[in-house]
């Protein structure tokens, strides 16, 4: 299961409820990506949510 490198978001699961109120399985995916991030002082390719990637952007001034 993919999960975020930083924040830890995993896919979700849950129901949908129609009109009739009926119940149908589904799941909610976080928006991961793979990118290369230097970490401890190496390059490393890790899975990254969008969340984290604009937080990782604001904090380091790029």
């Amino acid at each position: 299961m993919a999960k975020c490198y930083f924040t830890g978001k995993k896919t979700s699961f849950g129901h949908s409820r129609s009109f009739s109120f009926k119940l149908s399985n589904r799941t909610w995916k976080p928006n991961l990506q793979r990118r290369r991030l230097m970490i401890n002082g190496r390059m490393q390719t890790v899975k990254v949510s969008v969340k984290a990637l604009r937080a990782l952007t604001k904090v380091s001034g790029k």
